[in-house]
């Protein structure tokens, strides 16, 4: 899958002011998150931001290495009152 969604405190948080945050491919541009984002759940993206992570490599307590692999965070904001079902808290 293209595009898992990030559910921290913090994403949840911004989530309440229409900006979704989304783990991608490292190989999508900003139209293609836009129009993959748009598609999968029917709403009007209005900007992608997007944040690089380079990979990592580092040793574990055992002196193994362990490399974590290159990953791309997408900031989407969507317009007017679209919200996206998956981010929104039930309350009891």
């Amino acid at each position: 899958m293209n595009l898992t969604p990030i559910f921290t405190e913090k994403s949840m948080k911004v989530a309440k002011d229409g900006v979704y945050s989304f783990w991608v491919l490292p190989s999508l541009s900003k139209s293609q998150i836009k129009k993959l984002v748009g598609d999968m759940f029917g709403v009007k993206v209005e900007s992608v931001k997007t944040l690089n992570y380079k990979k990592s490599v580092k040793r574990n307590f055992r002196g193994r290495t362990v490399t974590k692999p290159a990953h791309k965070k997408a900031l989407v904001t969507l317009s007017g009152k679209d919200k996206i079902e998956i981010f929104e808290e039930v309350k009891k």
